[in-house]
């Protein structure tokens, strides 16, 4: 099927460009709130889902044998920017657990935080793992690893217990069966296993279930600590700031999936060509359709469904928005 256009970019009176794509929001048994496009077609969530990916270290005991804190546990679930703050927590969980840095596995880049990076260059240093934006969530990773008394060698292979544990919970939550699903690698090396939509916003609507305590520590951990999530003016992070009731994580190639905890949804929004500007503002225009917000959270809301472009010269040349 066609899906439909989920944002539009505007330049002076004129539409520039248009990204069409699919959304879905559902509650924890299923059901279907709002939904547009194809939702059924098996999609690769990126880093959308690493709060899914953090929940067997926090299961398995890790997080409290090691003693991690919110802002640890907010780090595991992140893409964050390589900022000072965010390179601190992530030595803290490999501290804690006793895990050299060169056991990561994620590669090494310089932190997308352009200040991080110019203090980096500043000081001669050079990139390291612990820069990559998903070292929280591999700290996290050999943490489960350290916890299970595994060999941490090649933990972001499909065959180690590590990514094992991650495939069962993934299943548990959105309710597939991996075993049949397509998988590629990830940016940093883990499996990404290719989910329908649906599936994906059931996982986050689970994720809601007040009487799971791992779901609920994930969700005050991101609440209390959105700064870990991403990080200084990255969109999920200000998001979280202004709505402390929404949960929600940005993957690579346009994927947006979060969850509502105090309505019991989980959505999930895709699109189409990947770009990261369209999905951010569709995501909330479909948190728009949602009753399910104050007056206030609804006026915050809607000043992130238009993001302001501006050329080099800090000049206004039009708008980012998404579609109602």
């Amino acid at each position: 099927m066609n899906n439909p256009i989920i944002a539009e970019v505007t330049r002076g009176p004129i539409v520039e460009s248009r990204h069409h794509g699919a959304y879905v929001v559902c509650d924890m048994n299923g059901k279907v709130v709002v939904s547009a496009g194809d939702v059924s077609i098996p999609i690769y969530p990126r880093s959308a889902i690493k709060a899914f990916q953090c929940l067997p270290m926090i299961e398995s005991g890790a997080a409290d044998a090691f003693g991690f804190t919110d802002e640890e546990i907010a780090l595991c679930c992140s893409s964050h920017s390589g900022e000072v703050e965010h390179v601190r927590v992530a030595k803290s969980i490999l501290a804690k657990c006793q895990v050299d840095e060169a056991c990561y596995e994620c590669g090494a880049h310089y932190p997308s935080s352009k200040e991080a990076t110019y203090e980096l260059v500043r000081h001669g240093e050079k990139a390291r793992q612990i820069h990559n934006n998903c070292s929280g969530k591999h700290a996290g990773m050999l943490a489960l690893a350290k916890q299970l008394g595994l060999d941490s060698k090649d933990y972001v292979k499909l065959d180690h217990p590590v990514q094992r544990a991650i495939a069962k919970t993934i299943e548990k939550l959105c309710d597939v069966d991996l075993s049949k699903a397509p998988v590629g690698v990830d940016g940093c090396s883990v499996p990404t296993w290719a989910i329908p939509l649906h599936n994906m916003a059931l996982g986050f609507a689970k994720l809601c279930d007040e009487t799971h305590a791992p779901y609920q520590r994930i969700i005050r951990a991101a609440r209390n600590h959105p700064f870990m999530i991403a990080g200084s003016g990255r969109f999920d992070t200000r998001v979280m700031e202004a709505i402390p009731r929404l949960f929600m994580k940005f993957g690579a190639e346009g994927v947006f999936c979060g969850s509502i905890p105090h309505a019991g949804l989980g959505f999930a929004v895709k699109c189409d060509d990947g770009a990261a500007r369209a999905v951010e503002v569709a995501m909330i225009s479909v948190a728009l359709k949602l009753e399910v917000w104050t007056q206030q959270e609804r006026e915050k809301l809607a000043g992130f469904q238009h993001e302001t472009m501006k050329n080099w010269r800090k000049i206004e040349v039009g708008q980012v928005r998404g579609i109602s």
